[in-house]
């Protein structure tokens, strides 16, 4: 069925209103009646960055009752009219579409806004989004720097927007029983954690090519330095494309380890804190990248026998966890183990898209708030500034700074690209 925005449902009732001389008859579905929500109720959203991960967005938010989009955004025009059209299947009929996102932001008749645009504009367009009324969902990891984290939480909570990152493990029912299990001590003292995120091709410099007719190349590149345009640098590819780029993302680590980080910070119950040391691949012959919190425990990229994505090493056991509802223990009978009452109790969401939806309605906080989503991204930005700079760094998550090494110290932040040099 059709369904009708705030506008068209204003205009009906106008309409229908200087039709005086006729009786009105208006749709149960206009009223709210018979389970319907009423288009004055429903939560208008505008999507921004309309490539790979965006399609999910698109079908659940077009295909909900109590929900709709309403715009789209993006540099690339055939991007806009592939998404355009598979929005028209879902809800009856195209929407406004906008090459600048800040034309989309305008509009007081949108509620949200889900971010989906490569890693290095997240940042950005979150912020505009809040100055502007609006809530926001944005992809992992939340930003491309530490400094963009703390400006993104202290907007946040300026303007009393609600924010939930795309780190949707968290809402996954085995990710959390693990937490869970890890959490209230269940495998003793964790002293190792690994995590599996696998590799992407190295930085590649690609020969110029020219830039396709509806491609705005300047402002996909926005506060990146300006690299010559080919295909292959700003693809949307879950094995490499732009993901590969130091330039718009933290590689493997901000791709796969925003999403295990995050798991790890949940059971560790370190949402409001994070490790203090990290160490590259290769320093003094070290065999995997790995950082350490201050009571010791240790969480290795990668590591022999995994058997799943996240595996806890306790002193009393083991938990194994994976998507899927993949989840293995030693001992065995942790798996089906019933939590006691006295047992701490982590937040249950099982769908991440409506926790940030119910989040709107609610104004509570959602279960990866932008203070989650800035900690976990912040791991992801430390690895890759130790991984850079080819040696280990300290960090105090009390000052959330880099410790004893300026160098280090000046990857907090990066040289953002005029005229797209402003952040706030």
């Amino acid at each position: 069925m059709k369904k009708i925005s705030r506008r068209n449902a204003l205009k009906t009732s106008l309409a229908g209103a200087a039709a005086i001389s006729a009786p009105m008859i208006l749709p149960s579905s206009v009223l709210g009646l018979n389970g319907q929500t009423a288009p004055s109720n429903r939560i208008n959203v505008g999507l921004i960055g309309n490539g790979k991960i965006m399609k999910g967005h698109r079908a659940y938010h077009s295909g909900a009752d109590d929900m709709q989009v309403v715009a789209l955004s993006d540099v690339k025009t055939w991007m806009l009219e592939e998404a355009n059209g598979e929005v028209e299947k879902l809800q009856g009929e195209k929407v406004d579409t906008y090459e600048m996102y800040e034309d989309l932001l305008a509009r007081d008749d949108i509620d949200a806004v889900v971010v989906g645009t490569p890693d290095h504009w997240h940042a950005k367009i979150s912020i505009d989004a809040f100055k502007a009324g609006k809530d926001v969902y944005v992809e992992k990891p939340m930003t491309l720097t530490i400094e963009e984290g703390k400006i993104m939480r202290d907007t946040c909570a300026r303007y009393g927007r609600i924010l939930q990152v795309g780190s949707q493990q968290r809402s996954e029912w085995a990710f959390r029983k693990a937490a869970e299990l890890v959490r209230n001590g269940y495998i003793g003292k964790v002293k190792t954690i690994a995590a599996r995120l696998g590799n992407f091709p190295p930085p590649t410099q690609f020969p110029a090519t020219p830039i396709p007719p509806g491609l705005n190349y300047d402002r996909w590149l926005g506060p990146a330095p300006m690299e010559p345009y080919n295909e292959l640098r700003i693809k949307g590819d879950y094995g490499g494309g732009w993901r590969r780029f130091w330039d718009y993302g933290s590689r493997k680590n901000g791709d796969w380890g925003a999403h295990h980080y995050d798991i790890i910070q949940w059971a560790l119950g370190k949402d409001d804190s994070g490790p203090t040391h990290f160490v590259p691949k290769g320093y003094k012959g070290e065999p995997y990248q790995y950082y350490t919190y201050a009571d010791g425990t240790k969480v290795i990229r990668g590591y022999e026998g995994m058997g799943h994505m996240i595996r806890f090493m306790g002193e009393a056991g083991e938990v194994r966890v994976s998507r899927g509802g993949k989840i293995d223990t030693v001992p065995g009978s942790l798996k089906n183990l019933v939590l006691k009452s006295t047992d701490e109790r982590l937040y249950v969401s099982n769908d991440h898209r409506r926790d940030w939806l119910n989040g709107i309605r609610s104004r509570q906080q959602t279960l990866c708030h932008v203070g989650v989503g800035h900690r976990t991204a912040t791991i992801c930005h430390l690895c890759g500034i130790s991984e850079r700079l080819g040696r280990p760094i300290d960090w105090d998550p009390k000052t959330e700074h880099i410790v004893g090494d300026d160098r280090a110290a000046m990857w907090e932040s990066r040289p953002r690209r005029a005229p797209y040099d402003q952040l706030v």
